[in-house]
């Protein structure tokens, strides 16, 4: 079932019908569908990093490919912050591209992910991205998920945006992945005067200095 929902804009987030955010002294709950979209070509492991995140362990050989769209919900704490994603995964065949499109203008968050032992997947994620530029909002939180950090660099320095080496069989940043756009999210959501611009990239690298052992650009 697809909830329908408004474009967040940056600095608010609209209320939907009687769910709100609440603000209390030491937490507050967002009651809001962030909607954040996983794709890339087919067999990338979308739905097997989204597992992964959702319920913390890996299947191997279990998924087909996925036919249309799907999602699932959870909810992840952001400085002290309850913020609620609702997380898309999406078919990475060309025949679906049209109904992959249709979802792409509603999103807040978009994880772009190419398989390491791919490098057609790797090659592909140039017309992924013009795609999302084409159909998705100009302010949509974009990343990309994948490995070959010798070469990501020439697509971050092009477009700007974060990357970060994930591994839905180990767990390794799938986590980390999911709660940096959530934070992106949350302070573009409920950014208070006093507190200073939140940097996505600055809070990646920060992750990586604390763990010692994953390359981010």
């Amino acid at each position: 079932h697809q909830h329908e929902k408004e474009p967040m804009h940056d600095g608010a987030l609209r209320n939907r019908g009687n769910c709100a955010h609440t603000v209390k002294p030491n937490c507050v709950f967002v009651c809001v569908f962030l909607q954040t979209i996983l794709v890339g070509d087919s067999g990338v492991g979308k739905t097997s990093l989204l597992v992964q995140f959702d319920q913390g362990k890996f299947i191997p050989g279990s998924f087909s490919a996925t036919v249309g769209i799907g999602f699932t919900n959870k909810v992840v704490t952001v400085d002290n912050v309850k913020v609620k994603l609702q997380i898309w995964d999406t078919a990475g065949q060309e025949r679906f591209r049209s109904v992959t499109h249709a979802y792409y203008r509603d999103a807040h968050a978009l994880l772009l992910l190419y398989d390491i032992t791919n490098k057609a997947s790797f090659d592909n994620i140039r017309a992924w991205l013009t795609e999302i530029h084409e159909y998705a909002q100009s302010n949509v939180v974009i990343m990309l998920l994948g490995n070959k950090a010798d070469m990501i660099s020439i697509l971050f320095s092009e477009y700007s945006v974060p990357f970060m080496e994930t591994s839905a069989k180990t767990g390794v940043n799938v986590d980390l992945a999911f709660t940096a756009v959530a934070k992106e999210l949350k302070h573009r959501a409920i950014q208070h005067p006093s507190e200073p611009t939140f940097q996505i990239h600055e809070y990646i690298e920060a992750q990586k200095e604390k763990s010692g052992c994953c390359s981010y650009f």
